[in-house]
């Protein structure tokens, strides 16, 4: 068996890859500081302890007293908007906090590394970007993810282990047992968003900016439902056991939506939905979305997930279940 530390696991996407970890037969270490995530997202059957990564001597004894041959490293602060307001707490948090946990890997067993970073590193662009492309990151949020990959891959061969750093593109949707979903707010994401307006009888959805260099001046994001980037995860562990190798990959489907077009989707579901346009929020880029030749190739990935209305019935699905509990 196979035992693997989930740094960020009682978040969002950290609850989904705990859960089909343990599925899997894999035993599973969450740390987590409960900051972002969630109790009521820890998985009963995973070894729990709040804690925060900067903490390095009690992650050195956590990956010696369980053997850990696998970090799949989610902890950070998301908020690109605050992030441009407080980037003395993103820096300590999303960039130190990866160094320390990092330097706690010495003298361990811990052989893989999984990363998630973020597409907003490339900056902005027009048409699919690949994994190729220069990171141009805009926002302090993208810095703190693009000096965080860099730390990985310095310290990679000093402690020898592989690493895979997957650029995550939007992640939405709920798992389809209905059991994990996204509960924090505060991150200003769209499917959340509407999803919290679809409970109300008469939605309103704040569209930030209209005046960007798009095809309806609302920007453009490529879409990825959670359990589809939950597989992605399962697929890197394995490449990671069999081949050995480190790879950076973009995890998106490679096709991009603008806020509007995910909009007048739900304004089909809800036809009395209004709109209010406002300010361009500080950090977003107009539009950025995936190549996903090298994805498909390296991990012979296939979507089962990708389908823009379902993703968005199932975020309304799960925001029904948090609003009777």
């Amino acid at each position: 068996m196979k035992n693997i530390l989930v740094t960020g696991g009682a978040g969002y996407i950290g609850s989904h890859i705990v859960e089909s970890l343990i599925k899997l037969k894999f035993k599973v270490i969450i740390v987590d500081n409960l900051i972002t995530g969630y109790k009521k997202l820890i998985n009963e059957n995973a070894k729990f302890y709040k804690l925060n990564i900067k903490n390095s001597k009690k992650i050195h004894k956590l990956l010696k007293k369980y053997n850990i041959d696998t970090i799949i490293h989610l902890a950070a602060y998301l908020n690109i908007s605050e992030a441009e307001k407080k980037k003395n707490k993103y820096f300590i948090n999303n960039v130190e906090g990866t160094n320390k946990l990092l330097l706690a890997c010495k003298g361990t067993s811990v052989k893989n590394i999984i990363f998630s970073s973020s597409c907003s590193i490339y900056g902005n662009l027009k048409g699919a970007v690949d994994e190729n492309k220069k990171p141009k990151p805009e926002s302090f949020y993208a810095r703190t993810k693009y000096l965080s990959e860099n730390l990985i891959k310095k310290y990679s061969k000093k402690l020898k282990y592989k690493y895979i750093i997957l650029r995550y593109f939007n992640v939405a949707g709920s798992s389809a047992s209905n059991k994990i979903g996204q509960i924090e707010k505060s991150h200003g994401q769209l499917f959340k968003n509407i999803s919290i307006q679809a409970l109300k009888k008469k939605p309103i959805i704040k569209i930030y900016g209209n005046d960007y260099d798009t095809k309806d001046g609302t920007c453009i994001r490529d879409y990825i439902h959670v359990s589809d980037l939950v597989n992605i995860h399962i697929k890197s562990i394995d490449f990671l056991y069999k081949v050995k190798r480190s790879v950076i990959l973009n995890c998106g489907y490679g096709k991009g939506y603008s806020v509007m077009d995910i909009v007048n989707i739900f304004k089909k579901i809800k036809k009395n939905t209004r709109i209010i346009y406002k300010n361009r929020r500080p950090g977003d880029i107009a539009q950025v979305y995936a190549s996903t030749k090298k994805i498909n190739k390296i991990l012979k990935y296939k979507p089962k997930y990708n389908n823009i209305r379902k993703i968005l019935l199932s975020s309304i699905k799960w925001e029904k279940k948090l609003n009777k509990t």
